[in-house]
């Protein structure tokens, strides 16, 4: 009985406490009671203003552990670029067969990749892309010649972050199956990119809160301070 066993799980976290990173990680770990091996998410609270274009946060960042699942890369190119994507192990390549699978429903992947040359072919489907956050975007990385590295780069575990209209940022990073050194590399790698993005136009407290998850489980709040003297 899931509900049963989240009541549980709720039981050995105290809302009201912050706990350091570590301790944090180690009792989403303990929290966990699926028989599948559930992702472990961060939430983290910015204080900007979504609304204005020059308070966006947005990247994209390599995990250093990966994020523990087999990542479906697909590549919009032609002819030499195509057949790098195919070398680097990208498992879709194409260009307007693609686009006429996508237009038919077909989204079995993970991260959409293209060539600058081919996004006014992309663009025919940006509509169904974009909701799925799988739109290619020169921002992070995923719009480039350089094919190689971008497929490495997203089968190695390299995920896009974005502030939500609510100022918060959701990201996976890892497995709950992953030890606690693992996750943590994880975390301070999604932060440290964080920071380095920080707006300079935002004022006051930049890190408002920060929660840590498993999918099923309750949520932690984070020491934010001692967090800090982890970051690069």
């Amino acid at each position: 009985m899931p509900g049963k066993n989240l009541k549980q799980a709720k039981t050995k976290i105290d809302r009201n406490q912050v706990y350091t990173l570590d301790t944090a990680l180690a009792m989403v770990k303990d929290a966990s009671f699926t028989k599948f091996d559930e992702t472990v998410d961060v939430a983290i609270r910015l204080g900007v203003d979504p609304r204005k274009a020059d308070q966006m946060v947005r990247g994209a960042v390599v995990l250093p552990n990966g994020l523990g699942k087999t990542v479906r890369v697909l590549v919009f190119a032609k002819g030499e670029k195509a057949a790098e994507a195919k070398n680097a192990g990208a498992d879709y390549v194409g260009a307007d067969d693609l686009v006429e699978k996508i237009q038919g429903g077909w989204f079995d992947f993970d991260t959409a990749i293209a060539t600058p040359d081919m996004m006014g072919t992309v663009g025919k489907i940006g509509k169904l892309l974009g909701p799925r956050g799988l739109m290619p975007n020169p921002k992070v990385g995923t719009v480039t010649f350089e094919l190689d590295r971008a497929v490495n780069e997203a089968k190695s575990g390299k995920i896009e972050y974005r502030v939500e209209k609510a100022g918060i940022v959701h990201a996976p990073v890892g497995k709950v199956s992953f030890d606690v050194e693992k996750l943590r590399g994880n975390v301070l790698a999604l932060m440290d990119a964080l920071m380095k993005a920080k707006p300079s136009t935002a004022k006051g407290t930049y890190l408002k809160k920060i929660s840590l998850s498993s999918t099923m489980g309750p949520g932690l709040n984070i020491d934010i301070p001692e967090l800090q003297t982890h970051i690069k």
